[in-house]
């Protein structure tokens, strides 16, 4: 692609998410309740490789000031929620984010090309999330839009971080995916099946499916919770596979937390390749029935809460996308004013 094409192509591409992300109602940035900042990270489990890196800012409306709005992209989603419980509680979050994966030599050059390792990749992308919970289930709807390839500024954002920390340069983005525009559309539930006597432990069962070019699976799970003031936080389990905060959390509270789940991956991006990627590429060997977990702890306090969460998304396998599903995640979340 033709340089200049390419940063005009960046240039549009960043513009219309920022678009999406202040155009629908209730998103303006000034008049979020919570505001959450998280990082996905390869290091936290002991490697740079795979998935190397993800970013992620979420705005959320929350019923505290007002009643929320589904936004302008969830709205697609909105048929497939149950009719409105004027009891349940309901979010409207909004999240910018930027994953991206390398090769496990990221000195190599040339670099391992599929199927013999992860190729070079980055997903710039905005997501519309809408949740409604009511006392015994949580229902949540979320629309994605993004682009993978030189748009995405994955290199840049590689290569800023590394010389920060001053690590090893990586030499290929050159080879990274084609440009493509991405999308995903998704719809969960969770179920809080038991809860203790005391309130301070409980059982959720999940079902999410997923459909998309981003990736499109289905899955089903369970996660078990212990901790203080839980009950209203219940939600937040829908909001892990988002890479969203704890925002569900409106008071001073912990837990820890501990879940599996079962997935059946019909097709992931960066496992798979963009459309317009080289027709040499071969897809990377995975196997689609995955098994994984995830355990953690989340704390709030007053206007502020953290979650930590160490992840292995497909545990029971030894396969070549196995650096791909391993990675810690960090969230810093706090109020607005």
């Amino acid at each position: 692609m033709n340089i200049e094409l390419s940063k005009k192509l960046k240039c549009v591409i960043v513009a219309s998410l920022a678009w999406c992300a202040i155009a629908s109602p209730g998103s303006v940035l000034a008049e979020a309740d919570w505001y959450s900042f998280t990082m996905d990270n390869d290091t936290f489990v002991g490697n740079d490789n795979g998935y190397t890196n993800g970013m992620f800012f979420t705005w959320i409306d929350t019923p505290d000031n007002n009643k929320p709005e589904v936004g302008f992209l969830a709205r697609a989603m909105k048929w497939s929620l149950p009719d409105d419980d004027s009891s349940a509680l309901e979010f409207d979050i909004k999240t910018i984010g930027q994953t991206m994966i390398t090769p496990d030599d990221i000195d190599e050059d040339p670099p391992i090309l599929p199927p013999d390792d992860l190729p070079y990749g980055g997903l710039l992308f905005y997501a519309d999330t809408f949740v409604r919970a009511s006392k015994k289930h949580a229902d949540r709807i979320s629309v994605t839009i993004g682009v993978v390839g030189e748009p995405s500024l994955a290199e840049e954002s590689q290569e800023f971080v590394h010389g920060v920390i001053d690590s090893t340069e990586p030499c290929c983005w050159d080879d990274q995916l084609d440009d493509e525009i991405v999308f995903q559309v998704s719809r969960g539930r969770a179920w809080r099946s038991w809860v203790s006597d005391g309130g301070n432990a409980d059982l959720l069962l999940t079902a999410d499916l997923a459909l998309g070019t981003i990736s499109s699976y289905a899955e089903g799970g369970f996660m078990v919770r212990y901790g203080d003031q839980i009950e209203r936080t219940y939600a937040s389990v829908l909001l892990l596979g988002s890479r969203t905060a704890n925002p569900l959390a409106a008071q001073t509270g912990w837990y820890v937390f501990a879940g599996m789940r079962a997935r059946y991956l019909g097709n992931q991006i960066f496992l798979d390749g963009s459309k317009s990627y080289d027709d040499d590429f071969d897809e990377i060997d995975y196997e689609e029935d995955t098994i994984g977990y995830t355990v953690g702890l989340a704390y709030s306090w007053k206007e502020w809460s953290l979650t930590f969460a160490m992840n292995d998304l497909n545990a029971d396998s030894d396969d070549d996308a196995e650096e791909y599903t391993e990675f810690g995640t960090f969230t810093l979340a706090w109020r607005g004013y």
